[in-house]
């Protein structure tokens, strides 16, 4: 049987009238029908459930609610067509409630009638089988070990957490610097747990604006405030039975923080704008780059929603500390560009490999990715050089290209040499100097106050 193949059901204790049916649906090739005369013996062939069944409201052994109610409890998902000489709308209306697709009054339209609506649920199946097998590629993709990669002792204690969070529906908090890769654990969770055939929602708090940002998570009715021009559902709704991920939770203001712990407490939204509740069965993971527990001790953050998203943490380890694994990264990365860009498979020297392993990265992966595509478009003769491999943070601390760092020196030294440099070059700006080493101004002032540093 083709995967296009569609499998249906004509149960009808008239001969003639069973023929006809099956005589205007195999007109089809690729539907394949088979006719029964009572209940009991569709009900027997279920093994091999069919996709469509058509049902006689009168048979010899059930009348037609009671039929489609078992027929309901064996195949919940299977859609089934009552055909029945009775106009009675209260029957009709009965049975729609009850689980059926249709209601067909037999007359001389019945067959093209049936055509028509075995044809809106091909559709139908079509889209949900689809649906099904992008969510299984989805799941693929994100399952752990082939969409993170990495061998270091850190990767493999993060592989271990990430099952034990797919096993169960625990709060999951994830903290780790900008470009580790935070949503890639998240979805690698979810399509991991048993509630990888719902929606992943995932929400950028930092990227909506403050006073958007409720109407986002919960929703909102028709005329709630300016430009609600129509109802909107948040993305709690949306997640319903699947997993909502907040990325950059940190930004939420205060007074949201407060309408989330209510939401999480008592797993209900209400709309802005509206009165009702509505629950929801969604599982919460939370990301976030700040160290959140300072944030609460500084007063930005509530300590009892801290506790309520704390769950499961996990800390993802910065690319500077997972060893080899960046050349394990950057290898992978440079096999699906050139794959991508039909570009000639390109291999990385070993000056280029040794300037990786010396390299911070305070980008994290992000940043590595990004250099190595770049560096593919720039190879020659298929091969990464190192001066294919340009170094351009914008975090001089961590990588500080012109800086004559004091050899064999202490840290403290090194630091002084770093300040001294930026001082320099820009001509004595304590505050611009400051912001480009991400570090206190007192801190400028104070090693001039001791004369560690010194204006040009």
């Amino acid at each position: 049987m083709s995967s296009t193949s569609i499998s249906i059901f004509i149960v009808e204790d008239n001969d003639w009238y069973a023929e006809l049916l099956a005589y205007k649906l195999t007109q089809n090739p690729d539907y394949t029908v088979r006719r029964f005369a009572t209940a009991q013996s569709c009900l027997d062939s279920l093994s091999e459930p069919p996709d469509i069944i058509t049902l006689d409201y009168t048979l010899p052994d059930g009348r037609g609610d009671e039929v489609l109610r078992r027929l309901k409890q064996r195949l919940p998902d299977v859609s089934v067509i009552i055909i029945s000489a009775q106009e009675d709308i209260r029957t009709a209306v009965g049975l729609l409630q009850q689980g059926a697709y249709e209601y067909l009054v037999k007359d001389e339209e019945t067959a093209d009638r049936l055509w028509f609506t075995v044809g809106n649920i091909v559709q139908q199946l079509a889209l949900r089988r689809e649906n099904t097998q992008l969510r299984k590629q989805i799941g693929q993709k994100y399952d752990a070990r082939r969409a993170i990669r990495g061998h270091s002792p850190a990767m493999r204690q993060l592989f271990t957490l990430i099952d034990k969070a797919a096993r169960t529906n625990i709060t999951v908090s994830i903290v780790g610097e900008t470009g580790t890769g935070k949503e890639l654990v998240a979805k690698a969770i979810h399509y991991g747990s048993d509630r990888r055939e719902a929606s992943f929602v995932a929400v950028n708090v930092a990227a909506i604006p403050r006073e958007l940002l409720e109407s986002e998570l919960f929703g909102h009715e028709k005329g709630a405030f300016t430009g609600a021009v129509a109802r909107r559902v948040g993305r709690f709704e949306e997640a319903h039975r699947g997993t909502l991920f907040l990325d950059e939770v940190a930004e939420l203001d205060l007074s949201l923080q407060a309408k989330l712990l209510r939401v999480l407490q008592e797993r209900e939204v209400c709309r802005v704008g509206g009165n009702g509740a509505i629950a929801f069965d969604a599982r919460l993971m939370v990301a976030t780059h700040c160290d959140l527990a300072r944030e609460v001790r500084e007063g930005r953050f509530r300590e009892d929603l801290y506790y309520r998203l704390l769950g499961l943490p996990i800390e993802l380890p910065p690319l500077r500390e997972r060893g080899d694994d960046v050349l394990l990264l950057a290898e992978g990365f440079l096999q699906e560009f050139c794959q991508q860009n039909s570009l000639v498979a390109c291999t990385l020297s070993e000056e280029a490999r040794q300037k990786l392993l010396r390299y911070s990265f305070p980008g994290n992966v992000r940043e590595l990715k990004a250099l190595i595509e770049l560096a593919a478009v720039l190879a020659e003769n298929g091969t990464i050089a190192a001066t294919d491999l340009p170094l351009r943070s914008p975090h001089p601390a961590a990588d500080t290209p012109g800086v004559a760092l004091p050899a064999d020196e202490s840290l403290r030294a090194q630091t002084t040499a770093i300040v001294q440099h930026y001082l320099d070059r820009y001509e004595g700006n304590i505050l611009q100097v400051a912001a480009q080493l991400q570090i206190g101004k007192s801190t400028i002032y104070r090693m001039l106050q001791n004369k560690e540093v010194q204006l040009p």
